[in-house]
Formats: structure tokens, C-alpha cells, sequence
């Protein structure tokens, strides 16, 4: 009985969680308790109940930034906003050129087309400015999480993680299962 209870404080839980899931990741929500519900939509909640597959989503580990010109982004953020920022590195096997950018509770990432094949490239002919790209959200055990959402009928954009920025695995889920928002999951 105490067991019932349980699951329906759960499942409770998870329904309130929706609304501040809508605003702050939209697609994906974290619970301290292990045998808590996974909310794949803010509209959807699914109890999780088999311990051997459980995961746990981390902290925001950075907001991408797409940018037409990396240098005078670079630029705004360490010159004008006084902000640390790394060097300029080449990512061939990801088709981009990065910049981070430490904010103290997360990072910046921009990303700048590196090659024709670049994913960049389309983005940025779509929105000639720039603009936010993407989210990344660290998990403690990226392939129970893609096992555990390609059940719950999330789509990845690769069949398998590839290593990313960091030199960590991550895997990017399609947006339109993450309520218009590409997410980036990445092993912390």
C-alpha cells in the first residue's frame, strides 16, 4: 500500500514538474529520487519502475550559440563583457569551429561552420544573425538514457554517441520530440 501511495505522489510530482519543465528545458526533467517519473513532453509523464535502467539528468552544461563570425562574438564576450573565454578550436568530425565561454554556473558555446558539410552552415542560411542552437544537459549514464528514451519514442540524430566538445560522449535529440528545442546529452 505504502508502495501505491508512493508511485501516485510520483506520478503527482511529475505532473507539477511539467510547467517549469515548459520554461527552463523544455523536453526533459530531473527528480532526486531514483524510482521517480520521467516527463519526455510537458504534456506526458511515464513511471519509470525497472531499477535497471535508471539514469539521471544533470546540470545544464551549456547553451550554444550559433554566430556568423566567431572572432567578433569572441570578441563582444571577452572585450566588452569582460567574460573568460577559451581558444578557438576545430571540430571536423562535428563540422564546427567552438568557443566557450565560462559564465560561473554554465558555459556559452559558439559554434561557427567549420566546412560545407557543416550543420552550422544550414542553421545560420536560415537565420542570417545567428541564434540559439542548442542545449546541453549533462547525464550520469548516456546509454541507459538513449535506451530509456528510445522507448519513450524520443528520436537521436545519430544511431550512436559520438564524443563531443568536452572529449565526453554525447548524443543530440530530435526537436521536434523535445518541444522545439535540440538538446545535446552529454556524460558527465
Amino acid at each position: 500500500m505504502k508502495q501505491l501511495g508512493f508511485i501516485w505522489f510520483c506520478c503527482w510530482r511529475s505532473k507539477m514538474a511539467s510547467t517549469f519543465l515548459k520554461v527552463a528545458v523544455s523536453c526533459l526533467s530531473r527528480y532526486s529520487h531514483p524510482t521517480l517519473l520521467r516527463a519526455h513532453s510537458t504534456t506526458t509523464s511515464l513511471c519509470q519502475g525497472d531499477p535497471g535502467s535508471l539514469w539521471n539528468l544533470g546540470k545544464l552544461n551549456h547553451i550554444a550559440i550559433a554566430v556568423p563570425d566567431i572572432d567578433k562574438a569572441t570578441a563582444l564576450y571577452r572585450d566588452v563583457l569582460g567574460a573568460k573565454v577559451s581558444e578557438k578550436v576545430p571540430l571536423p568530425e562535428h563540422g564546427v569551429y567552438t568557443v566557450f565561454v565560462e559564465l560561473g554556473n554554465t558555459k556559452l558555446e559558439l559554434l561557427h561552420p567549420l566546412g560545407e558539410k557543416s550543420p552550422i552552415s544550414g542553421f545560420l542560411q536560415k537565420n542570417k544573425a545567428g541564434g540559439m542552437h542548442h542545449i546541453c544537459i549533462e547525464v550520469d549514464d548516456i546509454k541507459a538514457a538513449i535506451n530509456d528514451l528510445k522507448v519513450k519514442n524520443i528520436r537521436t540524430l545519430s544511431a550512436e554517441p559520438r564524443i563531443g566538445a568536452h572529449g565526453k560522449p554525447v548524443m543530440f535529440l530530435h526537436p521536434k520530440d523535445c518541444d522545439g528545442v535540440l538538446v545535446e546529452l552529454e556524460e558527465a
